[in-house]
């Protein structure tokens, strides 16, 4: 018989706490609000110097890579690389035994998450050209992310009654929305590429996928091989979070040596909570202290174009390009959303696709650095996510007291829904 939640030990009651959906978008709003709480108090600069702060090997001798970085720093190239390996894994197992190995099914969510990116930077373009501040214009990739824990985070509390068939078509176009954001990051925010670091951060790539794949893998020999992967890279010229990404991409998405799961679940369980519980919430709270106080005062820092440009795109950049890619997929080609979706599905969806955050915070960081478009961006960044998770939260609990009809993809055939959120075999399944 199986134990309760509360009969097992605090730490995986822990881990398993941490690994909610639920878990990770509230802490990730809250690490944020407590960072803007602090950088605007009477002791800010006590916040500031913490982020400055700088840590590295340097006490352990010379070496011949540049590791002495700031707590900020370390939190966007060093604690983000979890969360990206976690989406490697991620990617990895939806392409090879998920929702994104039938391009049938996988169509549609596909469609809509380069809808999702395009139609953003295109709105984000727009207004920076017609407000006359084209000094902003290599912000363009700021709104074309998605952050799959806040935006899961509220479907699952707000989402209750609804087709899991709607998880699963947020969670497709999310997924693919990283895969294309880190693409971007690869290259359009790489200004030089040092060949030998890159060379050999792949060989070790190459070695920890041989060794993932072995009968026993061992933790003692991916984790070093992970960590001079990332030093590598870091050193390359090229985003140090990519190498997270490729490692993850290395772990085999179907069952092997007679085990009885992939190991893409089984290290993606492993390292989420770490992932959700303290990585993203750490990089959440050095990337979100922006102070209002300072400088030219809230007034100036709000009425930049880079805020109104941010807010426009991902709010309803986001929701066009996502209902609209949709729209001409399904209307000229035989491609149909999934059993159990209706369009008007597509609205929560859309909203919850506008919340940026994480990643959108990290190329506001590649793209503005210290500039005075910073500060604003990240600003703008917060409020158009909070202001997507609101307008998702509403729009989900209207489309769940609405009745639905037998066929809400107009398939001409009845839907079969596998469930609904937040019911049991929901819970069992995620």
């Amino acid at each position: 018989m199986p134990r309760t939640t509360s009969a097992l030990p605090f730490t995986q009651r822990l881990r398993t706490w941490a690994s909610r959906e639920t878990t990770g978008g509230a802490l990730l709003i809250g690490a944020a609000i407590l960072a803007l709480l602090w950088a605007n108090s009477p002791w800010r600069e006590a916040y500031a110097a913490l982020s400055a702060t700088v840590a590295g090997p340097a006490m352990l001798g010379p070496l011949p890579v540049h590791l002495d970085l700031s707590l900020s720093t370390w939190a966007a190239d060093g604690l983000l690389a979890i969360f990206f390996f976690v989406v490697g894994v991620e990617l990895k197992h939806e392409f090879v035994a998920g929702s994104l190995r039938n391009p049938k099914e996988a169509g549609v969510p596909m469609v809509a998450a380069v809808g999702g990116m395009a139609v953003p930077a295109l709105v984000y373009v727009g207004v920076l050209v017609a407000l006359g501040d084209p000094g902003a214009l290599h912000g363009w990739a700021i709104p074309t992310a998605t952050d799959i824990a806040f935006a899961v985070g509220v479907l699952a509390i707000f989402g209750r009654g609804l087709p899991i068939a709607i998880r699963t078509f947020l969670l497709t176009l999310a997924v693919v929305d990283d895969l294309l954001a880190i693409v971007v990051i690869a290259i359009f925010y790489t200004e030089s590429i040092h060949w030998w670091p890159l060379a050999g951060a792949l060989v070790c790539v190459a070695l920890f996928a041989w060794h993932v794949r072995a009968r026993t893998p061992r933790w003692f020999v991916l984790l070093p091989l992970a960590l001079v992967a990332w030093t590598l890279m870091h050193s390359s010229g090229v985003h140090a979070t990519i190498a997270g990404v490729l490692l993850g991409f290395t772990v085999p998405a179907i069952a092997r040596h007679g085990e009885a799961d992939s190991r893409t679940h089984t290290f993606e369980h492993a390292i989420r909570p770490f992932s959700q519980g303290l990585a993203l919430p750490i990089f959440a709270f050095f990337a979100a202290g922006v102070s209002l106080v300072d400088g030219d005062g809230p007034g100036a820092l709000i009425g930049q174009p880079v805020v109104l440009a941010i807010t426009l795109a991902l709010v309803l950049g986001k929701l066009v390009g996502v209902l609209g890619a949709t729209a001409l997929i399904t209307r000229l080609t035989p491609l149909r959303l999934p059993d159990g979706i209706g369009v008007r599905d597509l609205l929560p969806v859309g909203f919850l696709a506008g919340i940026g955050f994480t990643v959108s915070l990290l190329i506001s960081e590649l793209s503005f650095g210290d500039s005075e478009h910073a500060d604003g961006a990240k600003i703008a960044i917060l409020g158009a996510s909070v202001l997507a998770a609101i307008l998702g939260a509403i729009s989900l609990r209207w489309d769940a007291r609405r009745a639905r009809t037998a066929d809400m993809n107009l398939d001409g055939r009845p839907d079969e829904v596998a469930g609904y959120i937040g019911d049991a075999k929901d819970r069992e399944t995620h």
